[in-house]
């Protein structure tokens, strides 16, 4: 790992909850369960703009034999009752409906998008713009807005998000002329993916995304196969960014020699360097709690990006307990960094990420380690 700079820039504690859009709405205390997950991209004027994803949830989930969830419906933010017996309740993000023939949950938490504008460098907050907050504004974002990863495209910037409902597992894609003021374009891909990553530029005149379907059901490669079934990175490509067409080759797949690929996804948005398009992604490694969360990366032809040229066998960015040490008494998850945003900042990568599904993380990268 070869990191110039590593730190904490925003917390929990750094939100104002009198600003949220749920303030005054549920009659009931909520907190920041995680300000976390944060896409990443440079404004026109040089400063950074992180959005990060800010999980609100109840301060007193229990009571009167019941649990309690936040919904949004018709404009509104209400609270819905699941008697206890009827719950597992276990997981501290989310719940299990018990008796629904098929695996149910209800969050215990409502995401919303705060758009917080940091220095060039990434080292020091100088806003943070409640007034342009992304919130549920349709029924099948109900449960809350999360994962925003943001790629530039020419003179555009394309931020894609992980709409929840009972409706639908849905990416939604949002654009926006400055990377401040945010307009709502579609929903993308319905199906349950929440790494649709855009790459920054065109091939071929096309746009390309990686994207990560999930599924209950995964077919087994052949004896002695070095790939191991499950979660992969596929690839899509589109004339417009709205219409996405899944490619026919692979992207890249779970290795049976890596443990920390039983589980895998998208990172940052691909960035185009002289050796190809790199790719920062995340492989989780079975524990005893949500898995251990790892940062890798690869590098992939600049014409066709189903061809891996490169990729790491050893982490890039793993979790770092010392950095979430002044805020340990709101550690509820350990062992976990997921990187969502990079940034170009001359002979170094400025990168984002979750730390502990707590907190904004910034890593500086030094681009010698990819050439």
């Amino acid at each position: 790992m070869s990191h110039l700079k590593d730190f904490l820039i925003l917390t929990p504690e750094d939100i104002d909850l009198s600003r949220s859009p749920l303030a005054g709405q549920l009659g009931v205390e909520t907190f920041v369960l995680g300000a976390f997950n944060p896409g990443l991209t440079r404004l026109p004027g040089g400063n950074l703009l992180m959005m990060v994803r800010v999980a609100e949830t109840l301060q007193e989930p229990v009571s009167r034999d019941h649990v309690h969830s936040i919904r949004w419906t018709e404009g509104q933010y209400v609270l819905d009752h699941w008697p206890l017996g009827d719950v597992d309740i276990s997981d501290p993000r989310a719940f299990a409906v018990r008796g629904q023939g098929w695996r149910v949950l209800a969050l215990t938490s409502l995401s919303w998008l705060l758009p917080v504008e940091l220095s060039p460098d990434g080292g020091r907050v100088l806003a943070l713009h409640y007034d342009r907050a992304i919130t549920p504004h349709a029924s099948f974002q109900c449960y809350g807005i999360e994962e925003p990863r943001i790629s530039r495209v020419g003179e555009r910037w394309l931020m894609t998000v992980c709409s929840v409902s009972p409706e639908r597992h849905a990416t939604c894609l949002y654009s926006s002329d400055n990377a401040l003021d945010w307009r709502f374009e579609d929903i993308v891909l319905d199906h349950q993916n929440k790494d649709m990553l855009i790459f920054e530029g065109l091939i071929d005149e096309h746009y390309w995304a990686q994207t990560r379907p999930l599924g209950d059901v995964y077919f087994a490669y052949p004896p002695g196969s070095e790939w191991r079934p499950g979660p992969s990175i596929n690839l899509a490509s589109s004339p417009d960014g709205h219409h996405w067409k899944p490619c026919t080759r692979p992207g890249i797949r779970p290795h049976v020699g890596n443990d920390a690929t039983a589980r895998m996804g998208g990172g940052a948005p691909p960035v185009l360097t002289p050796a190809g398009w790199l790719t920062l992604w995340h492989g989780v490694a079975p524990n005893d709690s949500v898995g251990s969360y790892r940062t890798y990366w690869s590098l992939l032809d600049a014409q066709d990006p189903s061809v891996t040229l490169r990729s790491s066998s050893a982490p890039l960015i793993v979790a770092n307990p010392a950095l979430t040490a002044p805020v340990e008494h709101l550690v509820y998850l350990r062992d976990i960094v997921f990187t969502t945003g990079i940034v170009d900042a001359g002979d170094h990568f400025i990168v984002a990420s979750g730390e502990a599904d707590l907190a904004c993380r910034i890593t500086h990268i030094d681009k010698k380690l990819f050439a």
